[in-house]
């Protein structure tokens, strides 16, 4: 199975070009900027995945994508290969979208853009001095985090095992 599900930035606006085809084709490119979850001092903080859609969807994104705003897409990866002018072999990876979302409000989006702020998951990111925001709460049903650094729950021990569904 060759699935990929990604959520980040452009780094760019979308560039679209048509296939010279008997009826073109409209092909756009645009590249991601998508955090990693985990990373290790000296290492980069985001991974930037290069995505191609055709046709419509690839209108779409010309239209309504922006640099800067957060999307969400799913699709396969490809990597492709061919010899340059020198002889060497390229490699490219990319992945083939079959569905792109997006990922943050207009609003959230031109707020961020005039200078607002914005929760990047790590923390509130304020360019400008504004009211005191705290970052979205845990959900009730859900204990909190071990320790600061740890993705891991406390486990509940009222539960039984007659409670769980399976």
């Amino acid at each position: 199975m060759n699935k990929v599900i990604l959520m980040g930035r452009l780094t760019k606006d979308p560039e679209i070009r048509y296939s010279s085809a008997a009826e073109p084709l409209a092909i756009a490119r645009y590249t991601l900027a998508v955090n990693r979850r985990f990373r290790r001092e000296g290492e980069p903080e985001a991974d930037f995945i290069n995505c191609v859609t055709f046709g419509k969807s690839a209108e779409f994104a010309e239209k309504w994508f922006k640099k800067g705003q957060m999307v969400a897409v799913s699709g396969r990866l490809q990597i492709r290969t061919f010899d340059n002018e020198q002889g060497q072999r390229q490699w490219f990876t990319e992945v083939i979208l079959d569905d792109q979302y997006f990922a943050e409000s207009r609003a959230s989006f031109e707020n961020r853009q005039q200078g607002g702020s914005s929760y990047d998951g790590q923390g509130y990111n304020q360019a400008q001095p504004q009211q005191q925001q705290r970052p979205p709460a845990q959900p009730q049903n859900q204990a909190p985090p071990a320790s600061p650094g740890d993705s891991f729950f406390e486990i509940d021990n009222n539960v039984s095992d007659d409670d769980l569904p399976f």
